[in-house]
């Protein structure tokens, strides 16, 4: 980890090579990013206050976290970057300051303070805000529109593929990416595929996982895979547009009407034809960018409004609503949807791979209220 070396100390520090030779190996290459953008935000602000960043003491911990709630952190960024100066310290055998007391309780006065509730993505359920998915009709932001408000052209056909496959796995957009055409394989349903999962955010040793590909999914993977060629490697790819405009035919020079450094150019004297407009696509060969998925999915979601495929929202429910569109809105939405259709919490977990039931209890709340108890009572009582 070479940027131990650059960090501000104020004697030198012994590095225990092997153990962040291990670190490095056993640790994910997002951690590892993570871990490194950390420490250099810490080391840049104990520069800037000519504080000492190897070994830190608990009041520059403190401090420092104060700073960083003061530029608007949550309490959630604020537990990752007192983990990451607690994991630096322990790498190299340093005493941990952020175990001290006036650090934990400046953690704690701050999350007393901010609260610790997490905005939340904007789910893409399949049929939008309903309580009965079998009967209800789609309404409001719902993935179904979305599908078929998907071009037919190259970028249409990826997107639409893209879109269905992210809300039947709901894999993150790290997931989504990763996607090989290697992965897809048969299942017992004719119409179906199955998607093995080789490794995800909570599967680090990649003991893997297998996701249910709808035959819904499997229609749209089959028209982007023939139109774009696709056959081997990363399942999806940028898709490069090109446009061209129109051109009026234009007639030929008589070789009279030339002179000077014009006659050199041959060109001038040819008639040239008409040219109609056209628009050129290009797959590329690399995967997609998981930072690209929430992008391509406020895309699509303008796109199917600009059609009229989202009769029931506004301009002002759609922009609203762009503003929390993420890459994880299809996993929030199936999520949703699971409970919705009255799966237990085992059932979601396991679909979704969760490791803990902190974060689909966390999506389902409001959903929770509506159809908990009294929301139920209200209901009746109308």
């Amino acid at each position: 980890m070479p940027l131990v070396t650059t960090l501000r100390t104020a004697e030198p520090v012994v590095i225990d090579a092997p153990l962040l030779e291990a670190f490095q190996a056993a640790a994910s290459r997002h951690t590892l990013l993570a871990l490194r953008s950390d420490l250099t935000a810490f080391d840049l602000w104990c520069r800037e206050h000519r504080r000492i960043t190897l070994p830190a003491n608990a009041q520059d911990v403190a401090d420092y976290l104060k700073y960083r709630a003061g530029q608007g952190a949550k309490p959630a960024s604020l537990a990752r970057y007192k983990a990451s100066i607690a994991r630096l310290h322990q790498l190299l055998g340093l005493v941990d300051p952020t175990t001290a007391p006036l650090v934990k309780l400046t953690l704690a006065a701050i999350r007393r303070d901010k609260g610790v509730a997490q905005r939340q993505a904007a789910p893409l359920r399949f049929k939008g805000p309903v309580s009965d998915l079998e009967r209800d009709s789609a309404r409001g932001l719902n993935l179904r529109a979305l599908l078929d408000a998907c071009g037919e052209d190259m970028t249409g056909l990826r997107d639409r593929a893209l879109l269905s496959l992210a809300y039947d796995t709901g894999l993150r957009a790290s997931e989504l990416v990763a996607v090989d055409m290697r992965h897809i394989v048969e299942a017992n349903d004719p119409d179906a595929r199955l998607l093995t999962i080789a490794r995800s955010k909570g599967d680090s040793e990649g003991e893997g996982a297998t996701a249910f590909l709808s035959p819904r999914t499997v229609r749209a993977l089959d028209l982007w895979l023939e139109a774009s060629g696709v056959e081997a490697g990363p399942l999806f790819r940028r898709v490069i547009v090109r446009r061209y405009k129109a051109r009026a035919r234009v007639p030929g020079r008589d070789l009279s009407t030339i002179a000077g450094r014009e006659i050199w150019d041959l060109r001038k004297t040819l008639p040239k034809p008409a040219v109609p407009a056209r628009t050129e696509f290009t797959v590329g060969q690399g995967a997609l960018h998981p930072g690209s998925i929430g992008p391509i999915w406020r895309a699509i979601i303008r796109r199917a409004f600009e059609k009229g495929a989202l009769p029931d929202l506004t301009k002002d429910d759609l922009e609203r609503l762009l503003q929390r569109i993420s890459g994880h809105s299809t996993r929030v939405g199936l999520n949703q949807d699971l409970f919705a259709s009255g799966e237990d919490l085992a059932g979601i977990m396991d679909a979704l791979r969760w490791k803990s039931p902190r974060m689909p209890l966390s999506y389902n709340r409001n959903l929770a209220a509506e159809h908990g108890a009294a929301g139920r009572l209200m209901k009746k009582l109308g």
